[in-house]
């Protein structure tokens, strides 16, 4: 039996409604530092329609990596950030449709090398 992929949801209030604009600088100024992580195989970053709320979609390879990231530095600089406990969702993904490639995962695909 194979580890299930993992999908986690994280959000934070923000102190003031973030215009789509800011989110774009914001999570842009970040954004290439997920290129490297390990086990992460794919995020997208959130915001709300009234800019509210900001946050991530994350898939990966497995829990482990996952937990791996979200660690309690990463909680801590999050807290810095935002001012707020993040809020984390976990969800197994036992299969996941990849649109753009055309394949069905039930799997993670295979690491970077």
């Amino acid at each position: 039996m194979t580890t299930p992929m993992t999908v986690t949801i994280v959000r934070f209030p923000s102190a003031a409604p973030v215009s789509l604009d800011e989110a774009r600088d914001r999570f842009g100024a970040n954004a290439a530092s997920y290129l490297d992580v390990p086990g992460l195989l794919w995020k997208a970053y959130l915001r709300s329609d009234d800019g509210s709320r900001v946050g991530g979609v994350y898939w990966w390879a497995s829990r482990e990596a996952a937990e791996a990231k979200f660690d309690d530095g990463w909680r801590v600089g999050m807290m810095d950030k935002y001012g707020a406990e993040p809020e984390i969702e976990w969800f197994d993904a036992p299969i996941v449709v990849d649109a753009i490639s055309r394949v069905l995962r039930v799997e993670a695909p295979p690491e970077r090398g």
